[in-house]
Parts: C-alpha cells; sequence; structure tokens
C-alpha cells in the first residue's frame, strides 16, 4: 500500500509540474512564432509530445516511488535523503523553466542550456541510483532518451535560427 500511495504523490508532482510548464509556455507549438522557426527534419509530430510525456511521468513516478521506498525506509543518512529531495527538487524547476524560456520568453539558448542541465541530472539519477535500483533503472531511461532528443531539437533551433 505504501508503495502505490508514493505512486501517486510522485503522479500528481510529476505531472502538476508539466501543467504548470504548460501554463508558462504561452501558445507553445502553436504560437507563429514556433511555427516559423527552422526546425529539426526528426521533430515528432504533436501528438507525440503528449503521448510521449504521459509514459515518461508514469514510468519515472514509478521509479521514484520504488527508489523512495527502498531507500527512505533504511537509511537513516539525512544526508542521503536531502541530496535526494535536492535533486528532485531540481529537477522539477528546471522542467517548469524550460517552457517558460523556450515558448514564453523566447530565450531559445538559455532554454538549451537549462535542457541540458535537466539532462544531466537525470542521467546523474541514473548512475547515482543504478546500485540501488538495478534493473528497475530501465523505468528512467524512457525520460533520459526523450531529453536527449528535446536536446538535439532544440539545439537545431539555436544554430538554424
Amino acid at each position: 500500500m505504501r508503495i502505490f500511495k508514493l505512486i501517486i504523490l510522485f503522479a500528481f508532482t510529476n505531472f502538476s509540474t508539466l501543467f504548470l510548464g504548460s501554463l508558462l509556455m504561452g501558445q507553445g507549438a502553436s504560437s507563429s512564432w514556433y511555427i516559423k522557426l527552422n526546425r529539426a527534419y526528426w521533430e515528432p509530430e504533436g501528438w507525440v509530445f503528449g503521448v510521449a510525456w504521459v509514459t515518461i511521468m508514469i514510468c519515472f513516478s514509478i521509479y521514484l516511488a520504488l527508489l523512495v521506498n527502498k531507500t527512505f525506509k533504511n537509511n537513516t543518512d539525512l544526508n542521503f535523503k536531502n541530496l535526494f529531495v535536492k535533486i528532485y527538487s531540481l529537477h522539477l524547476v528546471l522542467n517548469i523553466l524550460w517552457n517558460y524560456l523556450f515558448f514564453n520568453r523566447k530565450m531559445i539558448e538559455i532554454a538549451l542550456i537549462d535542457i541540458i542541465f535537466l539532462t544531466i541530472l537525470l542521467f546523474y539519477f541514473l548512475i547515482k541510483y543504478f546500485r540501488i535500483m538495478k534493473y528497475k533503472s530501465i523505468l528512467i531511461l524512457p525520460y533520459c532518451m526523450w531529453l536527449i532528443i528535446a536536446t538535439s531539437l532544440n539545439m537545431y533551433i539555436v544554430i538554424y535560427n
């Protein structure tokens, strides 16, 4: 039952972050500014983004719940817990901030820096907790792969616009 509650908690937090990010992105991909940009030929169709984010956040929520369930109940080290909270919180901020920087403020270079840091942070999660999570680490891989694609799309826009 505890694991189910953790999954719900992380899913609520992760999807709330996506929702807040979408509120801060203005018209987003449907804006005339974005439509006029030179964009990468490998950019997926719009509907793919919705499916990808739902899948990513479900997998990531399960990953986080399993990680917290396994490590927090047996680990009394406050530094360990504080590090997790700091990394996860920074992840949430960077995720929200990218939408605002890229779509709302049209600061594509700063957004690129943001998404590079976000990508590094997710790979840090993968590496840092791999010993604990082992094969369950596969649950964070969709997020890592998606961020590589998203970073390449952002980079293409920076280079060709």
